[in-house]
């Protein structure tokens, strides 16, 4: 398939590597702000660029008739706007927070130790997130993506950057050089701790994820998440 990279940078760099080497074909590489683009050529459209350029990218994908999947984080507030422009013009689109298949199963671990834990009012949870230092965003739109699991299955309503405060999940960002992406969750009581963690050793989980749901949306309609890509029920 015809393939475009929104965003070139370490990310669009490893998709190309892996799509070539899946034989499809990179069309385009398009920077922020390029508006001169031929749609006519590109089957789908992978956008992991900037926060400031992900919604106008979906929004010009969608006007003409191109399925996107999009890894940007940090531009959610306009995420049901996007789910409008794409069910008003019969698209197709993925987001995700992240694109890995084991960070994908482990937002499903995540929601079922938070249903299992809910009523067990001796345990209090707090998040660690660790990142490379060139990571724009935080937390992380993988960290938020776990406490809004959390949310939705306990009594928590709302999460804290570096703070600590009644009904909201505490969640550290912390920016180290070269590292790819850790999550932590840990539920502590006065007896023990309980602590799920994901560690990924590199970025090519989150590559071979995307160009792996880029595969999947080719001739479907409608907004989709990795749960639909992955089968999860």
């Amino acid at each position: 398939m015809n393939i475009a990279l929104f965003g070139y940078g370490k990310m669009g760099k490893m998709i190309e590597t892996l799509a070539l080497k899946r034989n499809h074909t990179i069309v385009a590489k398009i920077d922020v702000d390029q508006t001169e683009i031929d749609f006519s050529t590109i089957d789908v459209a992978i956008d992991f660029s900037q926060p400031s350029a992900a919604f106008n990218n979906i929004k010009m994908c969608l006007e003409n008739n191109t399925p996107i999947i999009c890894g940007t984080t940090g531009w959610l507030e306009k995420y049901e706007e996007a789910v409008v422009l794409c069910n008003e013009n019969n698209g197709a689109f993925i987001y995700a927070s992240n694109f890995s298949l084991g960070v994908n199963l482990f937002f499903e671990l995540n929601e079922y130790l938070a249903k299992m834990i809910a009523n067990i009012t001796a345990y209090s949870v707090s998040m660690e997130e660790i990142h490379h230092t060139q990571k724009l965003d935080a937390p992380s739109g993988t960290a938020i993506t776990l406490a809004e699991g959390i949310i939705k299955n306990s009594a928590y309503s709302g999460w804290k950057l570096d703070k600590k405060e009644a009904h909201n999940i505490p969640i550290k960002a912390i920016r180290e050089a070269n590292v790819p992406g850790t999550h932590s969750i840990t539920y502590d009581s006065a007896v023990d701790s309980i602590e799920i963690k994901h560690t990924a050793h590199n970025r090519e989980g989150f590559a071979l994820g995307a160009i792996t749901a880029a595969e999947w949306i080719i001739g479907k309609h409608g907004v989709f998440t990795m749960k639909d890509v992955l089968h999860i029920e």
